[in-house]
């Protein structure tokens, strides 16, 4: 956080908490969540759930958080602040995922009658009223190739932790994993299996498709109500690493600030475009560098 990000502290500063994995060389993890909530006038705690020893070439290893002290680490966080969502990234274990799904708010309720779905609930100036938002990205892998997710994971993630979820935002190899699938060869394929993630609990999903052929990164809302299509050219670039985290965790800090989900799906999608761009001529390591996150949208 900068001198231009404090324009939007206030004592009402909407918080978002991160529940994720630390990536040492700051790139991805619960440190890319945190830049970005800070970036957009969102006020984040975390809780840490595995230790990587990374940087931009790739993962060296990975040390798993215990569940308990996992959950001490939630508990402490949700007694003293008032969160108003919750952007869960990389879990790991199924022991952590059970934990999880307890300590997070019953499944989602039925659409607002008349908003079409496009409105999670009505939202106030703090947050929304009522339940807390539960935004997911359910890392299973480094974007070098390396397992971030241990036995059991997938299955305890599809049947505990996706009910309770209020934004799912996989990218097409995580799609398929959980439903047991091939990998989508293109957009028919990726709203097919957006609906088809529906049906495990999840109110919406954000299919992530910049892995798709092509000349655009195209992302789908898929909800009850149908299919949304977000396109943006593809900026050639190295440094992509916590592409998926910072979107995640923008979509989160735009509903905190009051927009709808496909709005905020919009406004995140352009955040991410303008932090690669930024990135683009950085050198920051020998490898894969990082998005630079920064405040680009006006404080409300």
């Amino acid at each position: 956080m900068d001198r231009s990000d404090t324009r939007c502290v206030s004592a009402r500063t909407p918080i978002a908490l991160t529940i994720a994995g630390s990536d040492s060389g700051g790139g991805a993890g619960l440190e890319a969540d945190l830049r970005t909530f800070a970036a957009l006038g969102v006020y984040g705690a975390c809780v840490v759930t595995a230790i990587t020893a990374q940087n931009t070439n790739g993962v060296r290893a990975v040390h798993f958080i215990p569940a308990d002290a996992v959950r001490a680490q939630l508990e402490a966080v949700m007694e003293d602040f008032a969160v108003a969502a919750i952007k869960v990234g990389m879990l790991g274990t199924a022991e952590i995922v059970e934990m999880v799904a307890k300590a997070l708010p019953s499944a989602p309720a039925a659409p607002p009658a008349g908003e079409g779905g496009s409105r999670l609930l009505p939202w106030g100036e703090g947050g929304p009223k009522g339940r807390m938002r539960v935004v997911y990205d359910p890392v299973l892998a480094a974007s070098s190739g390396a397992a971030l997710a241990g036995a059991g994971f997938v299955e305890a993630a599809r049947s505990r932790l996706l009910p309770h979820v209020d934004c799912l935002t996989p990218n097409l190899a995580e799609a398929a994993a959980l439903l047991g699938e091939p990998v989508a060869c293109s957009e028919a394929d990726m709203a097919r299996q957006g609906k088809a993630l529906l049906g495990l609990g999840p109110r919406s999903i954000v299919m992530k498709g910049g892995h798709l052929e092509g000349e655009e990164a195209v992302d789908l809302l898929v909800t009850a109500n149908g299919v949304q299509r977000f396109a943006s050219q593809k900026l050639p670039s190295k440094n992509l690493h916590g592409t998926g985290c910072t979107l995640s965790s923008a979509i989160a800090s735009f509903l905190l600030r009051g927009e709808t989900l496909p709005e905020a799906v919009r406004l995140a999608k352009a955040f991410v475009g303008e932090a690669i761009a930024r990135g683009r001529p950085l050198k920051l390591g020998s490898g894969a560098g990082p998005l630079i996150q920064s405040n680009l949208f006006p404080c409300r």
